[in-house]
């Protein structure tokens, strides 16, 4: 298409050929009847021949502008389809989002904060990719995802992040271990009781050896897995005890296990979901940040009355 060939002087062009008028076309399009003129002259001057035969009863399309018809009728369509596409993006009626989070927090928020988003926006698909948040920011910066939930670094300019919730952590052992009494434990309460962690490479290590060394000690555990599950599985058969943020305590195995806030010092661990800062979000993105946001608040809200239950 020429790039002076306009929308409106096609649809007009359907429109008084379908019409065979171009007072009736005027009135279908709501336009003035000499605009519409106008705008088939303009058309006919763009692709060199005369669109219509004009008699005193009709007008009617010439032999070259009813094969010129057909393309532009297609075209007509195509846009007209391609605005009802976006519209219905816009409304949030269809779309896709794919959206990544680690392992831990995927099990622990995304079933809750799509079970919300469905609620709202039931016609846009949600996939859930979860991964090790290293994976997660390539795939972001590749395209492949649109949005990323976990804690990533600050001084990345790639991507652009919005607070989702601060959690804290806390300390996980059987109710029967000597630390199970303190209803507030302090990280140097730790020393001396056999640890359970997680293998080093991933965030939850990392906060549990800052806050061993903030307390002036050493983590040095007694085992360690790659496994949440295990290292859970393994306190509960009594082996020791181990210390997670607060959504990893989503669901606890048995009522032989308590948790117990840590405190001195109170680590706190953000959380943002982010987005490449080059790509501007979807309606639906934008919608399933907030489903996020309520599913975060509610989870924080459950676990930190179960830490500090008696």
């Amino acid at each position: 298409m020429s790039s002076r060939i306009t929308l409106r002087q096609l649809q007009a062009f359907i429109a008084v050929a379908q019409a065979q008028s171009f007072t009736r076309a005027a009135e279908r399009l709501n336009l003035a009847q000499p605009i519409v003129s106008g705008l088939v002259r303009d058309l006919e001057a763009e692709v060199g021949f005369r669109l219509f035969n004009r008699t005193t009863r009709r007008v009617e399309p010439t032999d070259a502008a009813l094969e010129f018809l057909h393309d532009v009728e297609r075209i007509n369509d195509n846009v007209e389809m391609a605005l009802r596409r976006a519209r219905d993006i816009g409304l949030r009626r269809r779309g896709h989002i794919a959206v990544g989070a680690p392992p831990l927090l995927a099990a622990a928020l995304m079933p809750h904060a799509m079970a919300d988003f469905a609620q709202h926006s039931p016609d846009v698909t949600v996939t859930l990719v979860d991964r090790p948040i290293a994976d997660l920011h390539q795939m972001l910066k590749d395209g492949e995802l649109h949005l990323a939930i976990g804690t990533f670094l600050r001084v990345d300019p790639s991507i652009t992040r919005r607070s989702l919730v601060t959690d804290s952590f806390s300390l996980l052992c059987r109710t029967d271990h000597p630390l199970a009494a303190l209803k507030r434990p302090r990280w140097r309460d730790l020393e001396g009781h056999a640890l359970i962690a997680l293998r080093g490479g991933n965030g939850i290590r990392e906060q549990l050896e800052r806050g061993y060394a903030a307390a002036g000690l050493t983590a040095e555990p007694a085992h360690e897995f790659s496994q949440l599950a295990t290292v859970i599985a393994m306190v509960e058969a009594g082996f020791g005890l181990t210390v997670l943020p607060l959504y990893g305590l989503t669901a606890l195995p048995s009522d032989q296990l308590i948790a117990r806030p840590l405190n001195s010092p109170s680590l706190k661990r953000d959380f943002d979901v982010v987005h490449r800062a080059d790509r501007t979000l979807s309606p639906g993105a934008l919608a399933f940040i907030d489903s996020l946001g309520r599913a975060a608040r509610d989870l924080k809200r459950q676990h930190t009355t179960a830490v500090t239950r008696d």
